[in-house]
Parts: C-alpha cells; structure tokens; sequence
C-alpha cells in the first residue's frame, strides 16, 4: 500500500507580498480610524500641572479628565460665530415677516375698504330697486285703471252708437211713411 501524503505548496513570493500589503493596509486603517474615534480632549477643570508650551514632551493624563468635545475656550470662539449668524439670519427672517404681514395688513385694510364701498353701493341699489318695485306697482295699477276706464269709454260709445242706431232704424222708417201720401184716388 502506497500512502500518499499531501505536501502543502508554499506562497509563490508574489503573493506572499499582496498578502502582506494587504495585511498591513488594513491594519493601518483600523489604526486611522481607532485614532479618529479616539480623539480626546482635555478637561477644563483638570487637576493635574502640566507644562505648557512646545518642548515636544509627552504627558499622561488620566481617561478621567479627558472629554469627548473640546473645551470651551476651543468652542467659544465658534459658538460665538454661530451665534451671530444666527441672530442675524433671525434678523432677517424678521424683517421678512414684518414685510409680509405689513403687504397682508394693507391687503386686508384694502379688502376692507372695498367691502365696505360694495356693501353701500348694494344697499343703494337695495333702495333703488324696492323704489322702482313699488313705482311698477302703481303705474301697473294706474294702467289697469286707465285700461278699465278705455273699455268703459268704448263701451260707452258703442252703446250711444248702437242706440242711434237703434232709435234711427225705428223712427226713421216711421217718418219716412208719414210723409208719403196715399195717393188711393183713381183719377
């Protein structure tokens, strides 16, 4: 019986050193990132003396007097700057509504107005129109009056006619047969 054994090939030296780049390259930016997080800043109120001044030399300071935001003579200067353009963004923001309820309150007072002047001309129209409705009403009468005192006048005038005519027709005939003679004699 043969037994085989399984011999294990080593890296071909270039990829012995991809290997190792990226190795080293990932390392590096978890240390890059560790140090971002890391960024600490010392207390305001530490206890501790330390020097100050730039001789390159290193102190510990102990995690309890370290914070996570820089300090206020740090963030003064910015909240400061902030501030200001924040006051002066209000400002203005201010002086826009001041404008815009200015531009509404003359609108409003103008509509006002209007209303008003719309509303008086309708009550004189109001006015004007129950006015012409009763003037209507009493010429409608008036017309019916005269109408009814027209239809009286024909109706006189045609009875008077008819009774001419009636009276003509009888005596007429009448008078017309006295004058005629009877001449009954036979000469």
């Amino acid at each position: 019986m043969h037994l085989l054994r399984h011999h294990a090939t080593p890296f071909p030296p270039l990829q012995k050193l991809v290997l190792a780049a990226c190795l080293l390259a990932s390392a590096s930016n978890s240390h890059a990132a560790e140090n971002a997080s890391n960024n600490r800043w010392v207390s305001d109120s530490l206890h501790t003396y330390v020097r100050s001044g730039e001789t390159g030399g290193a102190v510990w300071i102990a995690n309890r007097d370290l914070q996570g935001v820089p300090g206020q003579a740090e963030r003064l200067p910015q909240l400061e700057q902030q501030v200001a353009e924040l006051s002066a963004e209000l400002a203005g923001i201010n002086d826009t509504w001041k404008t815009r309820v200015q531009g509404m309150q003359e609108t409003l007072n103008s509509r006002k107005t209007l209303i008003d002047e719309l509303q008086t001309a309708r009550s004189t129209l109001d006015s004007e129109l129950s006015q012409t409705n009763s003037e209507l009403r009493a010429l409608q009468a008036q017309l019916g009056e005269e109408n009814q005192q027209v239809l009286m006048r024909y109706m006189a005038y045609g009875g008077g006619i008819a009774g001419a005519g009636l009276l003509a027709g009888l005596i007429l005939p009448t008078m017309l047969r006295v004058r005629r003679k009877r001449n009954d004699q036979w000469v």
